[in-house]
């Protein structure tokens, strides 16, 4: 027979596993919504709306989808290859039913799929491609057209020539911040002032500008500094072509507020920052991109759990308009 210090020891324990271990499902709405939206449109669709259907009809909330990150890195070791990344990223895009404002995409662009998203986002305010070989000049410069209130464009280890990037400069008047990403060169001197020159005459509202690895020389930096008369930070760094000893570095310490130099410190750059010194990329992982962090579930929320098993069968996922690509499904 148990006894009471027994019994009211079994109580107490039970009441703190009780206070340390809460349902998930009581967590409010827009907490469980910043939660989710932290874990990327990958592990949305191919996840996180599987778990119960109240997670699943958050997921198919269109405010859930007005940030749409697709470089979700830990899947490149897995068998989604890219035209069901774009087809996954596509209804990811649907799912945003026009509210789309911020999107980022790695590796599997292409024309058509940035076609798709100047008519699907007419409000889109930030682009960031990376290592989106299909994308052609015609390509960005017709995506240009549709991009009128855009205000940051990131393009990372991307082949592009100096007339889209004129196109973006003369089409979206409201660019405020611009990444052009390449991989510093120091083996080979290569001088080319034809993206600072782009720059500066089609961006003149720019406040932030990085140009990580770029063969720009001192006249194309004294072109930017003429053409973007409000420019707040500027990124050099790995620009081994721009000296900045003398007047031009003192122009540089008296207009920017942030100034990043040609040999200042990597440590905070996102991508792999080593310097060619005669390789070539590797055609497998040209970005040698860093990995992504993801969610925690219990940080910063104390302890959860679910109880009992998922709501979901498969006859809800057919109710769902369910998606199937071959052996790769989300709905």
């Amino acid at each position: 027979m148990e006894s009471p210090s027994s019994s009211s020891s079994s109580s107490s324990s039970s009441s703190t596993r009780s206070e340390q271990y809460r349902n998930w499902l009581e967590l409010p709405r827009d907490v469980t919504a910043s939660i989710l939206q932290r874990l990327g449109a990958i592990e949305i669709l191919e996840s996180a709306q599987r778990v119960c259907m109240h997670w699943r009809n958050l997921c198919k909330d269109p405010s859930m989808w007005r940030a749409i990150d697709m470089r979700n890195h830990e899947y490149w070791d897995t068998p989604l290859d890219l035209d069901h990344l774009e087809k996954m990223c596509r209804h990811a895009i649907d799912r945003s039913s026009g509210q789309l404002r911020d999107i980022s995409i790695e590796y599997f662009g292409t024309d058509d799929l940035l076609k798709h998203i100047t008519l699907s986002s007419s409000q889109l305010r930030r682009l960031r491609l990376v290592s989106c070989y299909h994308i052609t000049d015609e390509g960005l410069n017709e995506a240009a057209a549709k991009l009128p209130l855009l205000e940051e464009l990131d393009i990372t280890i991307c082949l592009f020539s100096k007339e889209p990037l004129m196109a973006l400069g003369r089409c979206c008047p409201l660019l405020k911040s611009f990444k052009l990403n390449r991989q510093g060169i120091r083996s080979v001197h290569i001088e080319c002032d034809e993206e600072a020159v782009a720059v500066a005459e089609s961006m003149p509202e720019l406040r932030h500008l990085q140009l990580f690895g770029n063969q720009l020389t001192n006249d194309g930096l004294n072109a930017i500094l003429n053409g973007c008369p409000h420019l707040e930070s500027l990124d050099l760094r790995q620009c081994f072509n721009v000296n900045l000893s003398g007047d031009l570095g003192k122009r540089c310490a008296e207009r920017i507020k942030s100034l990043w130099r040609p040999d200042d410190p990597t440590d905070d750059y996102e991508f792999a920052a080593e310097i060619d010194d005669g390789g070539s990329f590797d055609e497998n992982d040209p970005s040698g991109m860093s990995d992504i962090d993801y969610l925690s579930l219990s940080e910063g929320y104390g302890h959860y759990e679910f109880s009992g098993e998922s709501d979901l069968s498969d006859d809800d996922f057919t109710d769902y308009d369910f998606y199937d690509y071959g052996d790769y499904y989300f709905g």
